[in-house]
């Protein structure tokens, strides 16, 4: 991966979705690679399958190395152990062990790789394919977790494929390809609840996508054979609000009651459509039932008092989030709802006291950069750099992030030579600051300044050899930049980075980027694999595309552009390649 910025700061989303909510309401189940991970055992390949016949001296060797590591607690040797001996005993349980011990490694990659020997060794069982959907829903691609999904339904496995697509939604992924995939796989689907159920994903995800025509003419067909559904009621009030029909919302959440009346989500909907349709007494009246039938949950008051604000009832979202100031120990989210409350009254200073009042957590960076964010709105930016340097004196342990902020402001406001100047000061004072050593080096990579670059990340290496970031940062440049007399210093850099973080996919990329850059394909072309596998990235994908290009592997190059064509919006690597290799493009 390139050496880019650090992720930029961006105030915490005072609104939830109303899709959010939903899940939050139905206690949507999250996926898990394997059962108990992460969970303490003495020996967590304890019950693993036993191997008991095939074994020659080498394989015996392999395996007694491999067990003993597991032993020592050495997961990721055992893993790749159990993974080497897949090679030469194509047997399902040795792949079955290497997923459960590189479950306990921390490493992503090496996890996914058992479990694709795994799926390739027992292409009909269902566990493999349970960890490969899993995986994928932990690195974000959904498309893969759906195709695994899939796979699991036509094995007979349960499908909930309404819940997965309103997980996916949730989570902001990209309805296209799913709907393409949905629709490819509908003719296959089994009659009865199964179809009902994918039918009703489709309809979800061509809500989401925009096409409302298609969602309107299949759910009128469901409407017809299945009036009993919730989720057909659920997806037409749905598709009702995406029209801006709060009536037609509100009647459909109606239906939607009477079918299900235990159903918080159709309460939600009610409250919803009752809001845009202005009316807030019979909203409360609607949310006041909710949290009767869920004493004492702070967390639905959070997303309740989200909701309200997203509909600008700032009072109701007070009236909810107060109570929740007079616990002992009140949630720091309470904080900065209540703050985005005060802020939308236009009380700047109240909001700035609840701002300050958030401690040290998820929220503690979003509530400082939304309270200098408002101070710079009201045209008070010295008061902003003021409260964030106090902020720093408060909270030591968040200085560089409280630097990197007030850098990050300052170059909004067309300030870069003040953030210069801050960056430039605060290292003076802390000189050996990693974090604010990199932001320095990358600022200066987007200036072009090679040089400053250079010297900001080579004095985080001199100090810390083992800062895999600096040094995948400082040889991934050289790399992308092909100095040709360079290349070998960078790819001792980059696999000097590997050593130390085997599992980061962006490393895996700069490895395969690098001895593209050195002129072996061939070698390039399994770390890139590696790495789009583990983190579907653009930029990413068109180095591997540009690979296989260069293989003479047109067709699978030219596949995977229009894949990641219809994947990501923002593709700057991806742009930039076709204009260089027009032919690259799907014809």
């Amino acid at each position: 991966m390139p050496a880019v910025l650090p992720t930029r700061l961006r105030p915490l989303p005072i609104r939830l979705a109303p899709l959010a909510l939903a899940v939050l309401l139905a206690g949507c189940q999250t996926l898990s690679a394997v059962d108990g991970a992460g969970e303490h055992q003495d020996d967590p390949l304890a019950g693993a399958p036993p191997i008991t016949r095939g074994l020659d001296a080498a394989g015996l060797a392999t395996l007694l190395t491999a067990e003993l590591a597991g032993q020592r607690g050495d997961y990721r040797r055992a893993a790749l152990g159990y993974l080497e001996a897949t090679e030469r005993y194509a047997t399902p349980t040795l792949a079955e062990r290497a997923a459960l011990a590189a479950s306990f490694s921390n490493d992503s990659e090496l996890l996914a790789r058992a479990a694709d020997r795994w799926q390739a060794l027992a292409p009909d069982a269902e566990a493999p394919s349970r960890l490969l959907a899993g995986l994928a829903v932990q690195r974000g691609d959904w498309s893969e977790a759906l195709r695994q999904r899939l796979t699991l339904i036509e094995r007979g496995s349960e499908s909930d494929l309404t819940g997965f697509i309103e997980a996916a939604l949730a989570e902001n992924a990209n309805p296209v390809p799913l709907l393409s995939l949905l629709r490819q796989w509908l003719p296959r689907a089994p009659q009865g609840a199964v179809r009902q159920d994918a039918e009703l994903a489709t309809a979800l995800l061509e809500v989401s996508a925009g096409d409302t025509d298609a969602a309107e003419r299949r759910l009128a067909r469901l409407g017809d054979s299945a009036p009993a559904l919730p989720a057909l009621w659920l997806t037409r009030a749905r598709l009702a609000q995406e029209r801006g029909d709060h009536r037609g919302a509100r009647d459909a959440a109606r239906r939607g009651l009477a079918v299900s009346p235990d159903d918080a989500r159709f309460i939600l909907l009610l409250a919803q459509s009752e809001l845009r349709l202005g009316n807030v007494a019979a909203a409360e009246a609607r949310t006041d039932a909710l949290l009767e039938t869920h004493a004492g949950s702070g967390e639905l008051r959070l997303a309740l008092a989200r909701l309200y604000l997203d509909e600008h009832a700032t009072e109701s979202a007070r009236r909810l989030l107060l109570p929740l100031v007079d616990d002992a120990d009140t949630p720091p989210l309470a904080f900065l709802l209540l703050g985005a409350t005060a802020e939308a009254e236009g009380e700047v200073d109240n909001a700035l006291l609840y701002y300050r009042q958030v401690a040290p957590g998820p929220e503690f960076l979003p509530a400082r950069l939304r309270a200098a964010e408002m101070l710079i709105e009201d045209d008070r930016l010295l008061d902003a750099r003021a409260f964030l340097r106090i902020e720093r004196l408060r909270h030591e342990a968040h200085f560089a992030d409280l630097v990197t902020l007030e850098v990050e402001l300052l170059e909004r406001a067309g300030l870069a030579d003040d953030a210069s100047a801050l960056l430039d000061r605060e290292l003076d004072r802390t000189p050996n600051d990693e974090a604010l050593l990199y932001l320095r080096a990358m600022r200066a990579w987007e200036s072009g300044d090679l040089e400053a670059m250079e010297r900001d990340l080579g004095r985080i290496i001199e100090r810390n050899p083992d800062n895999a970031m600096a040094l995948n940062a400082l040889g991934y440049t050289l790399a992308d930049l092909n100095i040709s007399e360079r290349l070998e210093e960078a790819r001792e850099m980059i696999e000097r980075a590997h050593e130390l973080d085997p599992g980061n996919p962006a490393i895996m990329d700069s490895l395969g980027w690098v001895h593209f850059r050195l002129g072996d394909p061939e070698r390039a072309l399994p770390w890139l694999e590696r790495a789009y596998a583990t983190l579907p990235d653009q930029e990413i994908a068109a180095h591997l595309a540009e690979v296989l290009w260069a293989l003479e592997r047109r067709e699978d190059a030219r596949a995977l552009v229009r894949e990641a064509l219809e994947r990501f919006d923002d593709r700057p690597v991806l742009d930039e390649l076709l204009e260089r290799i027009p032919d690259l493009a799907p014809r």
